[in-house]
Order: C-alpha cells, then structure tokens, then sequence
C-alpha cells in the first residue's frame, strides 16, 4: 500500500501546524494545499517535512482537493487519506481508515459522524442526515454521513473520474459519480474531536448545503444509468 495524506487548507493557521505534526508521526507522505490563505498559515508551514501546493488565491475546498488529487495521482500513490485542516478529525485513526478500506476493498470510504449528529448545529445535523438518506435513495450506498471530510479515496477512483465542482459539492460529486462508474463507496464510525466544527469550519450550512443537495441532483440525474458523461 502506498499511501499519502492530503490536506487542504484555508486560513487554517491556528490549527495546521498540530494537524500536520501529528499527521506526520504515521510516516506517511503529507501534502497541504494552501487555498490562498490571507492569514499566517504559509507561515506555519515552514520548516515542515511536507509538499505545499499553492493557489493564489482562495478558489474552495474543492478546487484545493482536485489540486492534491492530481498530485498525488502524478507522484504514484495508491491510497489517499483526505482530512481537513481545522483539527476536527481524530487524525489517530487513519490507520483505521486504511485497514478498513483495505479489507472491505472500498474505493471511497468516509469516516463518519453520525453518532454525533445531535452535537452538531440543527442545520448541519439535518442535511447531513438527509444526505446520507438520499444517497441511500439514489444510489444504494448505505453511508451515514455524506459531508465528512475525512475520506479514504482509491487512486483507481480519482483517475476515472472528471470532477467540476469548486467547492464543498465535489465530495458528493465524487460519491455519484463514483456509483455511476460502478466503485464501491462506504462509510467506518469514526467520531470527530470537534463534530460541529462551526469554531474552525469555512462551511456555510445554508448556501454550502444547497450547493451539495444541487450537486447530488445535477449529477445523479444528468444520464442514464451508470454511465457518466
């Protein structure tokens, strides 16, 4: 298994330092993409044993992960942990993430939250519920949260994939497209340190959250059967 960590990042100064050093202590390769931070997060990067990918300026979390994709698909690894820059993911259970999409032979997995969705703002909590029931809906995935960004991807995955979406609605992108390509998508319980992030996450529920449900109907919806276009 040859396998990297990902990391985008947007004025995440505060927190991705600590996330990158404990990322680090699993010895894998960790790769940051700074999203054109306007904060000191570039400045907390120095000196790290780390690959930083830079956008000049902020283009959304998507845009960052289609960056670290495409790196981590040129430099050959197998395997992508994708993990979020504002600490709120328990960064000690990667090895479970990958054991897991191992032996189940998953090509997404998602670490999901859902026994902490009552922690979580009623917003957040309610799209992340009817998310995980529409995708059940429309593609059969039994997973129990649809936004965690805490995700194992197979490189076999992301290289047949084309992805459009910018912002937070490329993870669901991924999740339909990825059906419709015939992958195998799943969800592993791993609790969040922080399951709300609403103190350290750029997500805006309402208008994130329609870009998603948007994104979940143009591209379930958009052909016929699993075929993409």
């Amino acid at each position: 298994m040859t396998a990297c960590i990902l990391i985008p990042a947007y004025n995440a100064e505060k927190t991705i330092r600590s996330v990158i050093i404990e990322s680090l202590a699993h010895r894998l390769p960790v790769a940051v993409v700074d999203d054109g931070s306007t904060d000191g997060t570039k400045a907390e990067l120095s000196g790290l044993p780390v690959t930083i990918l830079e956008h000049y300026e902020n283009l959304g979390k998507g845009a960052a992960l289609k960056t670290a994709f495409r790196w981590a698909l040129e430099s050959g690894f197998d395997d992508i942990v994708t993990i979020d820059a504002d600490g709120q993911h328990d960064i000690s259970a990667i090895p479970l993430l990958l054991s897991e999409a191992e032996r189940e032979k998953v090509d997404l997995l998602i670490a999901a939250r859902d026994s902490q969705f009552r922690q979580m703002s009623f917003l957040r909590s309610f799209w992340n519920r009817v998310g995980a029931w529409f995708i059940k809906k429309g593609t059969g995935f039994g997973i129990t949260d649809s936004q965690s960004g805490f995700r194992y991807y197979s490189a076999a995955l992301l290289e047949n994939l084309s992805m459009e979406s910018d912002g937070y609605a490329l993870e669901m992108e991924i999740i339909v497209k990825g059906w419709k390509k015939g992958f195998r998508v799943a969800s592993v319980p791993i609790a969040a340190r922080v399951p709300d992030g609403r103190g350290t996450s750029h997500f805006r529920p309402f208008r994130d959250t329609l870009d998603i449900c948007f994104a979940f109907l143009r591209h379930r919806y958009s052909c016929r059967g699993k075929s993409e276009n």
